[in-house]
């Protein structure tokens, strides 16, 4: 096996490099908090429309209001309030296929779409395949939002704005034709399915694409644990549960 290594950081007695630059000359005050994630993600540093897309996206994922992972750190950090990492991290383990985390798997739909000699073809083989395995589809739909996700239009305009390629705008356009046959209805596309194209069309892989949204929820639940600390909610949630499950065992 050889001997790994890391392309990310070192230090010497007196400076510290991350992705071969200064992280005092170069990077401290120079670039913005999401221009460093773009840089410290992949190695290079992002365009200004690639920096604009990606803080649309943190922007967007930020805060889902009284979501499970909200509520999940506010009790949690009833429970604990000296710790605030075990805090956001109980929350941070909500980030997944349900909610907030469903860029993922939208992504995998699309790179299966980019790689088929018929586009069309491939979009209505995947819509039709969840479909009859009735099995939610990643990116569309929406509980409450409807007949479509007011934060989609907003970032697919945004991107293309920006002059992005278009590839995954297009294969997310094709898809969504499909899964409204398919489903024989409108199905919106939610935010995490434009996210995914987004990142896409910015060079995000899909294999971390839900660690952009990780890293945008930590701030939010941050921001859940400051009103709790003002204006807490915790024992009342506990309470409300307590009061509406009621023992059924013999």
């Amino acid at each position: 096996m050889a001997k790994p290594s890391t392309k990310i950081s070192h230090h010497t007695t007196d400076a510290i490099y991350v992705r071969g630059a200064s992280l005092v000359d170069d990077l401290i005050g120079r670039l913005t908090f999401t221009e460093m994630m773009y840089f410290q993600l992949l190695g290079v540093r992002p365009t200004p429309a690639q920096t604009k897309i990606l803080d649309a996206v943190l922007v967007t994922l930020m805060e889902h209001g009284l979501t499970p992972s909200a509520i999940t750190t506010r009790l949690i950090y009833d429970s604990c309030p000296e710790a605030v990492q075990a805090a956001v991290a109980a929350g941070l383990l909500g980030v997944g296929s349900t909610f907030i985390g469903t860029m993922e798997g939208c992504a995998a739909n699309l790179e299966e779409i980019l790689a088929s000699s018929s586009q069309e073809t491939k979009a209505k083989e995947i819509a039709i395949r969840f479909r009859r395995a009735k099995r939610p589809i990643p990116g569309f739909g929406h509980p409450h939002h409807k007949p479509d996700d007011p934060r989609s239009p907003r970032l697919l305009a945004l991107a293309e704005e920006a002059g992005v390629p278009g590839r995954h705008i297009h294969a997310l356009r094709l898809l969504a034709v499909e899964v409204d046959a398919a489903w024989g209805r409108h199905l919106t596309i939610n935010a995490t399915g434009a996210i995914a194209a987004l990142l896409g069309e910015i060079g995000v892989p899909r294999e971390v694409a839900r660690g952009v949204a990780v890293v945008s929820r930590a701030a939010g639940l941050v921001g859940h644990i400051r009103e709790e600390q003002l204006d807490p909610s915790a024992r009342h949630i506990w309470n409300v549960v307590t009061d509406n499950v009621p023992y059924t065992g013999a």
